[in-house]
């Protein structure tokens, strides 16, 4: 489980499938109200008060995004909930609104390019060509589809994606939307002809 802080009211979960399975929780059950995903959402506010000093100490807002291979993504939000049934909960109790949202895209971000290069440098060797390299709010972002992976090195493929970078809880539309599409389609296979290769010729 890995926290990080994006506001003084929200932070990011990023929950690896392990992490799931070592609390007997599957994929398919997060998406449901039973009561170890409570117990789950619980351990993770604990977690957030003691590294982060994040407090729920009211209404949450929580919306869990799903990567392919990767795990998920939760964000919660603190104060953006209005409920009719604050009364009928105890102190102890944690309100949820819960946003889902399943992609089948492979979408990461980067802090600079030389990340993204590298990352291109060893994504190459392993006939990994494709994906869509974008710009937005000083960041970068690859989208990567279905056919950009392939299933015998996908699990290879995810680790040299987290070596480099982390999954984005931002979708592709509104960055592509408000952002700026660098490369089209082959954005590794641009990297690699423009950046690396050149490099070691």
């Amino acid at each position: 489980m890995r926290l990080e802080r994006l506001t003084l009211d929200k932070i990011k979960i990023f929950l690896t499938y392990d992490d799931l399975n070592e609390r007997g929780i599957t994929k398919e059950e997060l998406w449901q109200d039973v009561p170890k995903v409570h117990d789950l959402f619980r351990d993770m506010m604990t977690e957030a008060s003691d590294e982060l000093g994040f407090i729920a100490d009211g209404p949450i807002a929580v919306e869990v995004f799903s990567l392919p291979a990767q795990g998920m993504v939760v964000i919660v939000t603190k104060g953006t909930v209005e409920s009719e049934f604050d009364e009928e909960y105890d102190d102890g109790f944690i309100e949820m609104q819960v946003t889902l949202d399943e992609s089948d895209e492979v979408f990461y971000e980067f802090q600079s390019i030389e990340d993204v290069i590298a990352l291109a440098s060893r994504l190459y060797p392993f006939g990994v060509l494709g994906g869509t390299l974008y710009s937005f709010n000083d960041q970068f972002y690859i989208a990567f589809e279905d056919l950009d992976i392939q299933p015998d090195t996908e699990q290879a493929f995810i680790a040299l994606l987290a070596e480099f970078g982390s999954p984005s809880t931002i979708t592709t539309h509104r960055v592509s939307e408000y952002g700026k599409k660098l490369m089209e389609y082959d954005a590794i296979y641009k990297l690699y002809h423009t950046f690396v290769k050149d490099d070691m010729s």
